[in-house]
């Protein structure tokens, strides 16, 4: 495997803009994968800079660069807290995050990340997880398939899924992207076939990486590991991630609207930089995964 592989990132001159680099400043990469927006973070550094780069998945590891300035940690960022400080960083400049499966994961067959290919089903970005999608679709109650699908991957027809798969698992087990296909057959119409997919293979990913869970709990510790003026970059890719960033950006929370003191005033922990970005035409002409990517930059109060 080489870092080719990986591509260029979505946005990367636009996601590393937003984190106003001081030379000599701190900075994180939590989703690391090829290393391109490292490499880029990189160059902007000067020679007392310091870039710490957080990614579960091992085959990423293959990809560390070779600088004393730079230091990868195998690890999920919703520990990104715990290991800054383990490290010995309480406080850092800016964090970047481009979320979502990596290129590689995408284009590695075995992997299971990718409609496009004859696999296990798997989908882990932590390969050493206890629970891949075959443990999700076979083990799981009707009742928990229904409300993965309905949530993570906004299905209408959840109910009759979860069902048909319950049918095709009572008569042999899941383990292949054609069972399951085959099990979920008749609401796969031709014209809507890779849409529909998509979003099961999404709500299945999610589930099995606990993507939205280790989102929040990173979120959470942001304004406690930056500095104040210290920004968060963040990429995402559906709406079910982008608005809890939204959200968490504007008000530090997920829901529901921040509290007022008794002079009607709003204490948050950021202020927006900007408006949201999203690729040019030219660039989801090069990438499509690019097509749903959503940048926001905000900074530390």
């Amino acid at each position: 495997m080489t870092q080719m592989e990986y591509h260029r990132p979505v946005l990367l001159t636009e996601t590393v803009a937003g984190l106003n680099i001081q030379p000599n400043g701190v900075y994180v990469d939590v989703t690391f994968g090829g290393g391109g927006h490292s490499q880029e973070i990189l160059k902007h550094l000067g020679e007392h800079g310091k870039l710490i780069a957080f990614d579960q998945d091992k085959d990423a590891l293959k990809n560390a660069i070779d600088d004393p300035r730079f230091l990868l940690i195998n690890e999920n960022f919703r520990h990104l807290k715990r290991f800054l400080r383990f490290y010995g960083y309480k406080e850092v400049d800016g964090i970047l995050g481009d979320f979502g499966v990596s290129s590689h994961q995408f284009d590695a067959p075995e992997r299971g990340f990718s409609t496009r290919f004859e696999a296990n089903l798997d989908m882990r970005m932590n390969t050493d997880s206890p629970v891949s999608a075959y443990q999700v679709i076979n083990h799981y109650s009707e009742s928990d398939l229904r409300n993965v699908l309905f949530q993570y991957g906004e299905l209408r027809s959840a109910a009759g899924m979860a069902r048909m798969i319950l049918e095709a698992r009572a008569k042999e087990s899941i383990k292949s992207s054609s069972q399951l296909k085959s099990a979920l057959g008749r609401f796969l119409p031709s014209h809507k076939e890779n849409k529909i997919l998509a979003q099961i293979y999404q709500a299945i990913r999610i589930e099995v990486n606990q993507e939205l869970d280790a989102l929040k709990e990173f979120l959470v510790q942001t304004p406690e590991v930056l500095k104040t003026g210290g920004r968060l970059s963040l990429i995402s890719y559906h709406s079910l991630e982008d608005r809890l960033v939204k959200r968490f950006m504007r008000n530090g929370l997920f829901q529901g609207e921040p509290e007022k003191d008794v002079f009607g005033r709003v204490e948050v922990p950021f202020k927006l930089v900007g408006k949201f970005v999203i690729p040019s035409e030219e660039e989801i002409k090069r990438n499509n995964r690019a097509r749903s990517a959503k940048l926001r930059v905000a900074e530390k109060i």
